[in-house]
This record gives C-alpha cells, structure tokens and sequence, in this order.
C-alpha cells in the first residue's frame, strides 16, 4: 500500500515537472521566436530590451524541446504482466511499464 502510494507520489510530481519544464520552454520559444513573453503577458510585467541573436536562437531551441516533450511525454502508462521462459527469469511472472 506504502510502495503504491509512493509510486503515485513520484508520477504526479513528474508530471507536475514536466508540465512546468514544457510551460517554461514554450514562453522561451515564443520569446524566441515572436520576441513575445506569454508570462509577462499573463501576469504582468516590464518587457525587457531585445535579445541579442544567440539569446534568441537558444530560447527558439529550448521552445521546440519543449514542445516535442509536450507531444511525446508518456503522460498515461498502463501496467502490464507479462510472463517469459527465459533462463534468466525461470519462467517467473514479471511486472512492468509500456
């Protein structure tokens, strides 16, 4: 029950992290990109001066890491049992995650 518990601990604070990473690097490639900042935008805030070139191309390249972490993210994973006669099992039933 503990290990359960836990287990659903970790995979809610992963996807809480991981949904701030991909928040974070989108408003860098939008900055990046449109030299526009979603989070000054949604909450208030000076704009800062213009970024130079490389700042701007590191945001753009952040922003796509983050949307391809957006759209490839395991955000549901099922549990599977599987059973295998390898000598290296025995035959023993082996859980896991697909």
């Amino acid at each position: 029950m503990e290990r359960q518990d836990g287990d659903r601990m970790r995979s809610t604070l992963m996807k809480v992290t991981a949904v701030l990473a991909i928040i974070g690097a989108i408003n860098w490639g939008l900055i990046g990109f449109f030299n526009w900042n979603l989070v000054n935008a949604i909450f208030g805030g000076s704009t800062q001066g213009q970024a130079s070139a490389l700042a701007r191309l590191i945001y753009c390249i952040v922003g796509l890491a983050g949307l391809a972490l957006a759209l490839t993210f395991p955000w549901s994973r099922k549990e599977t049992t599987t059973t295998t006669g390898s000598p290296m099992t025995g035959g023993r039933t082996i859980s896991g995650r697909t």
